[in-house]
């Protein structure tokens, strides 16, 4: 079985207003509500691949009960921690001649509601695969992620992280099965800007090196790259097409490299490939990457 974790899930308000004007009435003329929180997408795009999923964290108030119907409109199981303090974000993501974003700050979690959450991870059984992803809000501890991670050592379950910096340098001594920074992302954990598919393999090696199993680096439009635990490097440029929406793109991407290596039975090509065709089949859609875009994608597309 396949779990995400969403630490401090949301309801996206996605609007597109014409020439915004800050101070003053600005009217929209696209308007969504989608269940946000990089977790919550991964469980989304696995369930569009046809991969069944349950979708765990925190949820509060009437905005989390809104989180969890959404999620099961589109057919994905979710298992959340009700809050009793607060509500779940409502976070604006507001498209125009720019790109701006308001984010919520999201419910007040308990130490007694971390203990609830625990409850639920212990009753992962081996073989079962957990996505771990997103940042932590400020009502919970900086370290959950190695928290959990310490917790679920050697038992057999394969953990998956997205994360930036200290987040995800710091539960690399746990052996994630995959980690999934962008390039930016990488450069920032070593101090240096990388742009180009070749300069990014030294620094992948590097956290592979400190102890992640595979290596999966985005690069939006640039391609990505990919070290297999067996030190296998791939690279590929990217599919073409017009980017509609990045957002959820990078969480696509993990849904797609699971879904590749899960149906055939761990061939890191394809999962490669299909996790690159995921994540830009949801750049060049306004929703997320579903299975017949994604397989479009990968008609047209070779490593190199």
């Amino acid at each position: 079985m396949i779990y995400t974790v969403t630490f401090n899930p949301s309801l996206d308000y996605i609007v597109r207003v014409k020439n915004f004007k800050a101070g003053q009435i600005n009217r929209t003329y696209y308007e969504n509500i989608l269940p946000g929180g990089k977790g919550i997408n991964v469980s989304i795009v696995l369930n569009n691949m046809g991969h069944k999923s349950t979708a765990l964290g925190f949820m509060a108030g009437f905005t989390g009960r809104e989180i969890c119907d959404r999620l099961a409109a589109f057919g994905v199981a979710s298992d959340f921690i009700e809050v009793k303090n607060g509500m779940s974000r409502i976070n604006l993501k507001m498209k125009s001649d720019e790109e701006t974003e308001i984010n919520g700050q999201g419910p007040d979690i308990t130490e007694e509601d971390i203990g609830k959450l625990y409850e639920k991870l212990d009753a992962l059984k081996e073989g079962d695969l957990l996505v771990i992803s997103g940042s932590v809000p400020n009502t919970l501890p900086g370290d959950m992620y190695q928290r959990i991670m310490n917790r679920l050592s050697g038992r057999g379950i394969d953990i998956v992280v997205d994360a930036e910096k200290d987040l995800l340098v710091n539960v690399l001594q746990y052996h994630p099965f995959l980690i999934k920074p962008n390039n930016h992302e990488l450069g920032a954990i070593f101090g240096v800007e990388l742009k180009t598919r070749d300069e990014v393999i030294p620094y992948a090696k590097k956290l592979q090196e400190q102890g992640a199993r595979h290596v999966l680096i985005s690069m939006a439009g640039e391609g990505a790259v990919f070290i297999s635990e067996d030190g296998q490097i791939m690279t590929s440029r990217a599919p073409e097409g017009k980017v509609v929406n990045s957002v959820g793109a990078g969480d696509s991407m993990v849904a797609g490299f699971l879904t590749g290596f899960l149906e055939t039975g761990g061939d890191c090509k394809t999962a490669f490939l299909t996790g690159l065709c995921t994540g830009s089949a949801s750049a060049f859609s306004p929703d997320l990457a579903t299975r017949p875009e994604v397989e479009a994608l990968l008609a047209s597309l070779g490593a190199d």
